[in-house]
């Protein structure tokens, strides 16, 4: 997926910035493709797999950015001038002695601007756009389908990224921070990060997550989208509560609570008491996480988000009348 955000920040922190996509993968490989990295001049962001695979595309970046050709230490399909993109075809195992059999295709393309984006969609090539990449964006135009990353007609095609999930995370203590660092990285998750006060958020907020600081949380719940996937864990057992009343009230995909089973059934009781059904009130999980990894901050945000990925995405909740 091509994120127009991504390459923005990296141009304006860098000024010029390679950017390599897996266009193409036969058989195994250790991404998928529209998989993708940033590269400049002294550092580079995102994978495209690591390994030997990921230092050869590096190495061929950088020389692409200082006005060289890539040297052409492997087999590849295609190459044109160093400023347009460089399209090599990388045999995993017989050229870089890697375990995997597959191969994968490499499009490296320097960019000095974001490019233009056409109903949410990316596609540029040598020349003019063929017909085959014309009715790809019609259909897209037409039916909002929106296609799947790769070469077509030799042209890279690339839908541009979007959050497919909305994860909504209260409270910023040691497990607070420690999932949403967690979280970040993900592709197709946007965080929303909400505790009482701006002083309760480190300094250094990862790149993407929306900050929301405010001093009753309980109100901003009450206007959370419907279809927010929610992770209570605020420093106060009293907001913890009013948090799920608020959000059994409002509607949610789902709502997942920091805390013991003690802790679970007190708050089943008190929310049964503020009349909620046992139904909708098991729609919330306590505790979150696999207690089998401890109770370090990062060892429970590691289990909470596989807990996350794992599990389906359960249907919206109404909200009550």
């Amino acid at each position: 997926m091509f994120d127009p955000g991504a390459l923005a920040a990296a141009l304006q922190a860098h000024g010029r910035v390679a950017r390599v996509v897996i266009a193409g993968v036969e058989g195994s490989s250790p991404r998928e493709v529209g998989a993708s990295m940033l590269v400049w001049g002294l550092g580079q962001s995102g994978t495209i797999g690591g390994g030997a695979l990921e230092f050869e595309a590096a190495v061929k970046a950088r020389e692409m950015l200082a006005g060289s050709p890539p040297t052409p230490s492997l087999p590849h399909v295609g190459r044109t001038e160093p400023v347009a993109p460089w399209v090599e075809r990388v045999a995993l195992g017989p050229s870089l002695g890697q375990c995997c059999g597959g191969a994968v295709v490499l499009w490296t393309e320097v960019f000095e601007a974001v490019p233009e984006v056409v109903a949410g969609v990316v596609a540029r090539g040598p020349g003019e756009m063929p017909l085959a990449v014309s009715r790809v964006l019609a259909v897209t135009r037409g039916q909002g389908v929106r296609p799947a990353p790769g070469l077509v007609a030799g042209w890279l095609v690339e839908p541009v990224a979007e959050a497919e999930r909305q994860v909504w995370v209260w409270g910023a203590g040691h497990v607070g921070r420690a999932l949403v660092s967690v979280l970040a990285p993900l592709p197709g998750i946007a965080v929303t990060w909400v505790d009482v006060s701006a002083e309760r958020f480190p300094d250094l907020v990862p790149e993407g997550v929306t900050v929301v600081p405010a001093s009753d949380p309980a109100v901003v719940a009450d206007h959370a989208p419907l279809g927010a996937e929610h992770l209570v864990m605020t420093f106060s057992h009293p907001l913890d509560l009013e948090l799920c009343h608020r959000l059994l009230v409002r509607g949610f995909r789902s709502c997942g609570l920091i805390g013991s089973a003690t802790k679970w059934g007190r708050f089943r009781s008190r929310l049964k008491a503020l009349g909620h059904e046992a139904a909708e009130i098991g729609r919330i999980r306590c505790p979150i996480g696999d207690p089998s990894l401890g109770k370090h901050p990062q060892a429970i945000a590691v289990g909470v988000v596989a807990e996350l990925l794992r599990a389906p995405m359960t249907a919206v909740g109404e909200k009550r009348a």
